[in-house]
């Protein structure tokens, strides 16, 4: 968790310099993407890297924030606005966002922690439950 903001930085360096096709997660060999929502303050188009787990035809998000006490950024506006779109080695995806509740929510939570350990550690360190969120791609 202390080293969050170093991780963040240089994966944002590494973006820019491969034109999204290498991030930190991806070269620890974990699939990553990078979502694009809406700010539901700015109106603006918002970029992070994030860990995902590949569920059938879509991806799942965990906001773990680092194990922070509040939900990320990204988390609030999905939830204000679920339309986003996800780039895979930086081709773009839109997507539409699913927050998880009940027993959808503890049989993907189950999954997730099967795939990434780590997500119990950030979930103690954090002291609240991680938002789980589905995306699902667009057909047009």
């Amino acid at each position: 968790m202390r080293t969050s903001r170093f991780v963040v930085w240089a994966d944002k360096k590494l973006h820019k310099a491969f034109g999204g096709r290498v991030s930190l997660v991806a070269l620890a060999g974990l699939p990553s993407l990078r979502l694009t929502t809406t700010g539901r303050k700015s109106g603006l188009d918002r970029a992070t890297n994030l860990l995902y787990y590949p569920h059938g035809d879509g991806f799942v998000l965990t906001a773990s924030n680092w194990g922070r006490q509040h939900d990320p950024a990204w988390a609030l506006n999905l939830r204000a606005n679920p339309k986003a779109s996800v780039a895979l080695a930086g081709r773009p995806v839109d997507v539409v966002a699913r927050e998880l509740t009940g027993e959808e929510y503890d049989r993907m939570w189950a999954e997730l922690l099967a795939f990434w350990p780590g997500y119990a550690m950030e979930q103690k360190e954090a002291g609240r439950p991680l938002p789980v969120f589905v995306l699902e791609r667009v057909t047009r």
